[in-house]
């Protein structure tokens, strides 16, 4: 994060020095930068945006952080500051530097792919549940990071609905990792089984959030990947292909932790002693909820405020060949 940060800051150094002695945005888009200028200011850029999304292979501190944090800060964490990366691509990497962007968007379309399929199949052997929602938000980050550089308008749209969505599945995931810890001490899933038989109410809102976590229809974990795909489709059929791949890995994943944590038998005394969800647990998840099924039902109140936006961000782009 340091190292990054610190050539990020490099980066704006320059633009500011260049553009007259300015911070504004606006000015920076403005600047007449040659490509090689550009595309060194990119990877200024990407190191420090890169660590926050995060993609591979600056990914590994995640897991360790989620593990060690407690369930306030891993919500906070998945659903606010793995965002500010994703941010800080469509915010200043791509109308500022457009040219490096369209030049380096093989590299970006590369590590994203990677950090869907690969992270995807390292989440399958994950024994931890939150090690394991953890490795899936890397793997949906994936998504964004594609979205944004196949440069199409389904493509940046689906990436910013992937964000939004993971910040309610991702922070509804932990809060329900959260619930379980606050009562069994214990993130292990071998050290569960048939918490439905005491848990009923805990059980439906983990199923729902487990259907968004691996991208059922009607939950909003759906849309901003099958939007994704979509966009990808237009750019290469097997692109399209290997993204969605991670459909099949996700519902893996997320089904096999959910079976073997909420049904089968009791699996000992201190699951047999579970207590439901109390009043502020059941309103916390209950609005999580609310949310997931609002956005996979009726999406178009998101996406129909970012169109004029994005269509501008890519007729900025489209128009700044060098």
């Amino acid at each position: 994060t340091l190292a990054g940060s610190l050539l990020m800051l490099i980066a704006m150094l320059y633009l500011y020095n260049k553009a007259g002695a300015s911070f504004e945005i606006l000015d920076w888009h403005k600047l007449p930068l040659s490509l090689n200028v550009q595309i060194a200011l990119f990877f200024g850029f990407l190191f420090a945006f890169a660590v926050k999304v995060p993609m591979w292979p600056v990914h590994t501190w995640l897991p360790d952080a989620h593990t060690e944090a407690p369930t306030g800060g891993s919500v906070v964490l998945a659903a606010i500051l793995l965002k500010l990366g994703a941010y800080g691509f469509v915010r200043f990497s791509l109308p500022i530097l457009p040219d490096a962007s369209r030049h380096l968007a093989w590299m970006m379309v590369a590590l994203s792919l990677i950090a869907i399929v690969y992270i995807g199949l390292v989440t399958l052997v994950q024994t931890d549940m939150k090690r394991l929602i953890a490795y899936s938000s890397i793997s949906h980050m994936g998504f964004v990071t594609l979205g944004f550089f196949v440069f199409n308008a389904y493509g940046v749209e689906g990436g910013l609905v992937q964000m939004i969505s993971h910040g309610f599945v991702s922070a509804a995931m932990f809060l329900c990792v959260g619930v379980m810890y606050d009562r069994m001490h214990s993130r292990a899933i071998s050290d569960y089984g048939g918490v439905v038989n005491t848990m009923p109410r805990f059980a439906s809102f983990m199923m729902l959030f487990a259907m968004a976590n691996a991208g059922l229809p009607a939950t909003s974990g759906f849309v901003g990947e099958f939007m994704v795909i979509i966009a990808a489709m237009k750019t290469s059929f097997w692109l399209a292909f290997a993204a969605a791949t991670t459909l099949v890995l996700g519902a893996a994943y997320t089904l096999w932790m959910y079976k073997r944590v909420i049904f089968g038998g009791v699996a000992n005394d201190h699951v047999a002693k579970l207590k439901d969800l109390n009043p502020r647990e059941f309103i916390v998840l209950g609005l999580l909820a609310a949310a997931v099924l609002w956005m996979g039902v009726y999406p178009l109140p998101f996406t129909e405020v970012m169109h004029s936006s994005v269509n501008e961000l890519l007729r900025h782009i489209a128009v700044a060949k060098l």
